[in-house]
């Protein structure tokens, strides 16, 4: 599996510790690529433009699962899921990560990064992506009741799918203010543009690069 970092600009301080735990706790076949936002980064985005720089890593096919956080973890949380084909989590224990990998087995993982985290929080932090990753996703949870949770969550995806438009497309109808700076947030955009397998979405990334480089060139 391939799986991505990126954070709240807000809880920069916390990338560290986010790759840390992960490298710790991932299979040995899968493979983790932190996109920040880093420690000593200058670069500001937004909750929402982060959101949207996750939405186009799993949209592009350049990655499989992102783990991400603010500083509650709920806005990203709702960010997240206004995107076609994301399953958002929201996992500020060890039981809710657990169960949203066994039985939600989503795509997007976000952790409160600000709040609660007082005295023992690194040490939650770190339970919490232990079980995340203790089994394969989608098992499904309780044993007995397995076939019914995946049959569930089966028609959760079905829904997000039939629910939402395609992501095609959307990029042109977003605001500017959105959307440019992450189009020019080079470690996600030169990512997907390298590793991606959607072609149709890279190509749109593209052509609102250029744009962009042409209209601060004028």
């Amino acid at each position: 599996m391939k799986i991505g970092i990126i954070q709240g600009t807000s809880q920069k301080s916390k990338n560290p510790l986010l790759e840390k735990y992960i490298k710790e706790y991932i299979g040995a076949e899968d493979q983790l690529y932190n996109f920040g936002i880093y420690q000593n980064s200058e670069v500001k985005l937004s909750y929402i433009q982060i959101s949207l720089a996750i939405a186009l890593l799993i949209n592009s096919q350049s990655v499989d699962f992102v783990i991400t956080g603010c500083s509650s973890g709920q806005g990203m949380m709702l960010a997240c899921n206004t995107f076609p084909n994301i399953q958002y989590g929201y996992i500020p224990t060890p039981s809710d990560s657990f169960l949203f990998a066994q039985i939600n087995n989503g795509n997007v993982a976000s952790f409160p990064l600000g709040l609660n985290w007082g005295w023992s929080g690194e040490l939650n932090f770190k339970n919490t992506i232990h079980a995340l990753f203790e089994k394969k996703f989608g098992q499904g949870y309780p044993t007995k009741d397995a076939t019914r949770k995946l049959y569930d969550t089966s028609l959760v995806k079905s829904l997000n799918h039939i629910n939402k438009k395609s992501f095609l497309g959307l990029l042109s109808k977003y605001n500017h203010e959105l959307v440019n700076p992450v189009i020019n947030y080079d470690p996600v955009y030169n990512f997907i543009v390298k590793c991606g397998k959607n072609t149709a979405i890279i190509n749109e990334m593209k052509l609102l690069k250029s744009q962009v480089v042409k209209k601060l060139n004028y």
